[in-house]
């Protein structure tokens, strides 16, 4: 790590306040019909972000729509004490995944490395496969925003060699004024 990084973390805030969103139109239905939902993506989400000292703030379901995902998005974003919104899930190939064409246009800058180390290092654990792995990272309003994949596989991954070590540094530069 270079001196810069290594002054950058010093700074950075290391408590942050998350919002969790899963994109997942079967779990949704669930919820809609009051049937018990098992959401074991969400769970770690907020499990590994416990570990680490930081406070899930904000958690929904929504269906893999355009329109609920803007809506959750923009309603957590609004929260004075969420500092990033992680939205899991929706971020495949197929038709009705949207999640990465809804959020994407929002960023007010994108982190390109995010996916791109992402996918590196889902290679290194699914091999070839990981060419289908889509995620996207970025800031709006002062907060990070990050798309990742629903598996948990995938989830633990992103969160333990991705965003849980550079959240505070990303929120760092993201307040600068």
């Amino acid at each position: 790590m270079s001196e810069v990084t290594r002054r950058h973390k010093e700074k950075a805030p290391t408590r942050l306040g998350f919002a969790v969103i899963v994109c997942s139109t079967s779990r949704y239905q669930k919820l809609i019909v009051e049937e018990k939902v098992e959401d074991e993506s969400g769970d770690l989400i907020a499990e590994l972000l416990k570990q680490h000292g930081h406070t899930v703030i904000f958690r929904k379901v929504v269906s893999d729509d355009e329109s609920l995902i803007k809506k959750n998005l923009k309603e957590a974003l609004r929260l004075q004490d969420v500092d990033a919104v992680v939205l899991c899930g929706g971020t495949g190939i197929s038709p009705s995944d949207v999640t990465i064409e809804t959020v994407k246009p929002l960023l007010r800058k994108e982190l390109h490395g995010f996916g791109e180390i992402f996918r590196w290092l889902s290679y290194q654990t699914i091999g070839s496969a990981a060419v289908m792995t889509r995620a996207v990272a970025g800031v709006m309003e002062g907060k990070g925003v990050f798309c990742i994949p629903g598996s948990p596989q995938a989830v633990k991954l992103c969160l333990e060699k991705l965003i849980i070590p550079e959240i505070g540094h990303i929120i760092h530069h993201a307040k600068e004024c």
